[in-house]
């Protein structure tokens, strides 16, 4: 993002009264493949909602022909509870107080919070309901840069891509609600009576043995012996302790087998949606201007950079490698470096709060000496 950034990009009036306006600072950040190339816009500083959009110069739309947004995102504080997505709105919204409740068209890209959210979101507007995408869509959440590239195709389909590799795809009308189900379970089919779902039943030739129920649960012990002392007349008649009987098997059922008369579990047979139309206007935008970031962090610090806008697939796969492509191997390179120094800062402290516990306990040592030889001084003079 270039110098004149300021330029085209507004700050929105959203939360500034309450004092939890968070601001977009130009920068590179700690680690970058070229410092002057990969310059984007920064969130700070933490636990703030940040709000900035840009606006076209006119109107455009995707109708006949692809929409691609594309744009690259480096959570350089390693975040661990924001978002991290864009959003495309209509000409007809309020930018100047652009925030959480201004209705937008299309919202896209990584939001990361605990272990529990670490997702791509994919956001249709459609009938003024917001639908998120059914898929589950992994995002990045290491510190490095990544790009992410949303492509709608004027034939209902759709892909994701994050570092120019396809994540996900396929049809919007299966992978959102845009519409009822073109194909429901009859309401009024009913289980046939003489249908079987049981797929398991009692074995009918299997016959309890005879005398089954007269194995008793317990026996006397048959290695028990009276004791010595035992007087039957002081302690009455002597009776060996009571054990589990190893012949008894518990209440006698017949063995299960596979039924032969099994169907499968019972399913109303599908007919046609009365509810359901077809519509060929989802996933079409016609009066699209403004582009936008709207946020919360816990912690900032996430760099937002190559904004693109297009109806060209290919254009876009090009400028993620021009641009991402070109500095990735560097960037990764400078973060390790710097990981490896922070390492090693960390191992030096680490080093040295240890010598000074050692140190300092060494010290309480030599009081404590100190101590008791002056004790013992005192006791020679009495």
């Amino acid at each position: 993002m270039g110098s004149s950034w300021d330029k085209r990009w507004t700050k929105s009036t959203f939360k500034v009264e309450e004092g939890t306006a968070g601001e977009f600072t130009h920068t590179a950040g700690k680690w970058y493949g070229d410092e002057t190339a990969d310059m984007g816009i920064q969130t700070g500083p933490d636990a703030r909602f940040y709000a900035i959009s840009s606006t076209a110069d006119k109107a455009f739309g995707n109708k006949g022909t692809p929409l691609v947004l594309q744009f690259s995102v480096k959570h350089e504080q390693k975040l661990d509870c924001g978002g991290g997505y864009i959003k495309l709105l209509p000409e007809s919204s309020n930018m100047a107080d652009f925030g959480g409740d201004t209705p937008y068209s299309i919202m896209f890209g990584p939001d990361v919070c605990g272990m529990s959210t670490k997702r791509v979101h994919v956001i249709f507007t459609y009938k003024e309901k917001n639908l998120l995408t059914k898929k589950t869509i992994t995002c990045e959440t290491d510190q490095l840069t990544h790009v992410y590239t949303l492509i709608v195709n004027p034939d209902k389909t759709y892909s994701v891509l994050i570092d120019n590799e396809e994540k996900a795809s396929g049809k919007l009308e299966d992978d959102w609600d845009f519409l009822p189900p073109a194909k429901i379970p009859d309401p009024e089919a009913t289980k046939p009576e003489d249908w079987d779902d049981e797929p398991m039943i009692d074995d009918p030739e299997d016959v309890k043995p005879e005398g089954y129920d007269d194995i008793p649960e317990k026996i006397p012990d048959p290695e028990a012996e009276k004791p010595e002392d035992w007087d039957d007349e002081d302690d009455g008649e002597w009776e060996a302790p009571m054990i589990s009987n190893p012949e008894f098997k518990g209440e006698w059922s017949p063995k299960r087998i596979d039924n032969p008369n099994y169907k499968g579990k019972w399913e109303a047979p599908e007919i046609d949606n009365p509810e359901y139309e077809a519509d060929d206007s989802i996933g079409v935008y016609t009066d699209l201007k403004h582009v936008g970031f709207e946020l919360w962090q816990v912690k900032s610090g996430s760099i937002f950079d190559n904004i693109l806008v297009t109806d060209s697939p290919e254009e876009a796969k090009a400028f993620a490698e021009e641009t991402w492509g070109k500095s990735k191997d560097a960037e990764k390179a400078m973060f390790d470096d710097a990981e490896a120094k922070e390492k090693e800062k960390e191992e030096e402290e680490r080093k040295k709060a240890e010598e000074e516990r050692k140190a300092l306990e060494e010290e309480e040592d030599d009081d404590e000496k100190e101590e008791t030889e002056e004790s013992g001084e005192d006791h020679d003079e009495l």
